[in-house]
C-alpha cells in the first residue's frame, strides 16, 4: 500500500505544507519581534505578554490565509511553540529545557549538541550554526550582568529559570564555543524526598535532619554531578523556620525553603578590572548580616579559611566540596585554607577543621547512574599527629546503607534540640 493510500496525502503535498508552516513561523516571528520592539516588552521577563502577541499574530495570519493573501500552516500548536521558543526562549534548545528528565545540555560544536538524561549522555539530532550558538549565549547573558569576550573568555552565570550557564570561547577552546547549561531539577526539597528517591534510608535521613535542626556543621562531599547541591538543598529543609539564613554562592543555585533567607552571589570584574566580588568577600559580609546559619554553595579555594572562621564564631553552617570520599573531604578542608596566604599554617588549620566540622556526608553515582549517599562520618574533634579522627556513622554495603560503629560529636546539642541520639542511631533489627 502506498503512502498516499495510507495517509490520504501524497508526500509532495506534505512537504509543501511543512514548508508553508516554516515560512509562516518565520514571518510571524518577525511580526512578533517588531511588536516587542514597538511596545518595549522584555520577552524574557514577560513571557505571558509575548504569548498574547503570538496568539494575536496567529489569528491575524489565519484570517489572511482564509482570504488567500498568505499561505496556510499545518499545525497551529507547532508554529506557536516555535515562535515563542525563538522569541522568549532558547530556540532549538528550549525543548531540552522543558524536558523534566534532562539534567544538562552542552554544546561542543554547532553540530554536536549533547544532553544528560538520568545521568546518561546523549548526542542529539540538533544541528546549529556558529552564529546561532553565539546568539543563544548572548541572549542568555542579557539578564545576568555578566560578559564574555577576549578579555574574559569564561563566564559562569545564573539564568532566570534557575539554570546555570558556563561558556568558554576560542582561543581558550580549540575552535568552537563550548557551552554548558546545567538545569537545577528540583527533585528534593526535604530529606524525605531523597528517601523516596532511594538516595538514603529513613534512619540516616532522621539522623541528618536532627543534626541540622540541632545546629551541627555539615560538609556535603562528592564528585561532579553526584547531587551535592540537591542534597544541600534537602538538608536545608530541616533548618528551624525562625532562623535567618544567609547563602553565599558563585552563581545562584540553592533554593532554601525558609522564610528569612538572603542569597549572595559573586560578581565578575568590570572591563576596567574593578568591582570583582569573590566568594571570600561574601562569607565575610554574611557575618555582618545577623545570620543564624550560613550556607556556602561550594568551597574550592581560600574561602575555606573564611568559612572555618565563620563556623568557629558560633554560626552553624553547611557547604559542599568536591572529594572522592569523606576522609578526602576532611583532608581537602585542611589544605584549601593554606591558599589564603603564607601566614596560614597547618598548625592552625587542622585543629580548626577538627573543631569546626561536625559531620561529613559523601555522595556518589553508582554504576547505574543513580545518585546515592555513600557514607556519613562524624568528626570527633581529636587530632593525632596531624590527622583528624573520624567515626563511621553510616556506610553502604552493596545496595544497603547500614549503621556504623561511631557516634557524632556534640551529643548535648541534640539533647537541647529535643532529640535522643541513642534512639536516632539505634541499630535496626
Amino acid at each position: 500500500m502506498s503512502y498516499t493510500q495510507l495517509t490520504g496525502r501524497d508526500p509532495a503535498g506534505t512537504s509543501s505544507l511543512l514548508n508553508m508552516s516554516a515560512e509562516a513561523a518565520t514571518a510571524i516571528e518577525s511580526q512578533v519581534r517588531e511588536l516587542i520592539r514597538k511596545r518595549g516588552v522584555d520577552p524574557v521577563r514577560d513571557v505571558s505578554a509575548v504569548r498574547t502577541m503570538v496568539d494575536d499574530a496567529l489569528a491575524s495570519w489565519e484570517q489572511r490565509a482564509l482570504a488567500g493573501a498568505v499561505a496556510p500552516y499545518e499545525d497551529r500548536v507547532t508554529v506557536a511553540k516555535s515562535v515563542l521558543d525563538n522569541v522568549a526562549g532558547l530556540g532549538p534548545l528550549q525543548a531540552y529545557l522543558d524536558d523534566p528528565e534532562i539534567e544538562e545540555i552542552w554544546i561542543n560544536s554547532p553540530a554536536q549538541v549533547y544532553v544528560a538524561r538520568r545521568g546518561e549522555s546523549e548526542l542529539t539530532s540538533t544541528i546549529l550554526t556558529a552564529a546561532q550558538v553565539r546568539d543563544l549565549v548572548e541572549h542568555m547573558l542579557k539578564l545576568s550582568g555578566r560578559r564574555l569576550d577576549l578579555s574574559s573568555p569564561f563566564v559562569d552565570a545564573s539564568l532566570p529559570g534557575g539554570e546555570r550557564l558556563h561558556a568558554v570561547i576560542p582561543d581558550v577552546t580549540r575552535e568552537h564555543w563550548s557551552v554548558n547549561i546545567r538545569k537545577y531539577v528540583t527533585r528534593a526539597n526535604h530529606l524525605s524526598d531523597l528517601v523516596a528517591l532511594g538516595s538514603l534510608n529513613q534512619q540516616a535521613a532522621d539522623f541528618l535532619g536532627a543534626a541540622v535542626a540541632s545546629g551541627l556543621n555539615v560538609l556535603v562531599a562528592g564528585g561532579t554531578q553526584a547531587g551535592k547541591t540537591t542534597f544541600l538543598n534537602a538538608l536545608s529543609g530541616s533548618i528551624p523556620a525562625r532562623e535567618r539564613v544567609i547563602t553565599c554562592e558563585e552563581v545562584f543555585e540553592l533554593k532554601i525553603a525558609v522564610r528569612d533567607v538572603v542569597g549572595l552571589q559573586c560578581r565578575q570584574p568590570s572591563l576596567e578590572g574593578t568591582g570583582e566580588i569573590p566568594l571570600r568577600r561574601l562569607v565575610k559580609e554574611a557575618l555582618r548580616m545577623r545570620p543564624n546559619r550560613i550556607i556556602i554553595g561550594e568551597v574550592r579555594e581560600a574561602e575555606a579559611l573564611d568559612m572555618l572562621v565563620a563556623l568557629n564564631a558560633g554560626v552553624p553552617g553547611m557547604c559542599t566540596i568536591h572529594a572522592n570520599s569523606a576522609r578526602d573531604a576532611v583532608t581537602k578542608m585542611c589544605t584549601l585554607p593554606l591558599l589564603a596566604g603564607e601566614n596560614v599554617s597547618d598548625r592552625f588549620v587542622v585543629p580548626t577543621v577538627a573543631s569546626a566540622i561536625d559531620i561529613v556526608v559523601h555522595l556518589h553515582v553508582d554504576a547505574r547512574g543513580r545518585r546515592r549517599l555513600r557514607e556519613i562520618v562524624g568528626i570527633s574533634g581529636r587530632v593525632e599527629q596531624g590527622i583528624i579522627e573520624v567515626s563511621d556513622l553510616f556506610h553502604r554495603v552493596g545496595e544497603e546503607l547500614v549503621r556504623g560503629d561511631g557516634f557524632p560529636p556534640e551529643e548535648e546539642r541534640f539533647a537541647r534540640a529535643g532529640y535522643r541520639l541513642s534512639d536516632l542511631l539505634a541499630r535496626q533489627v
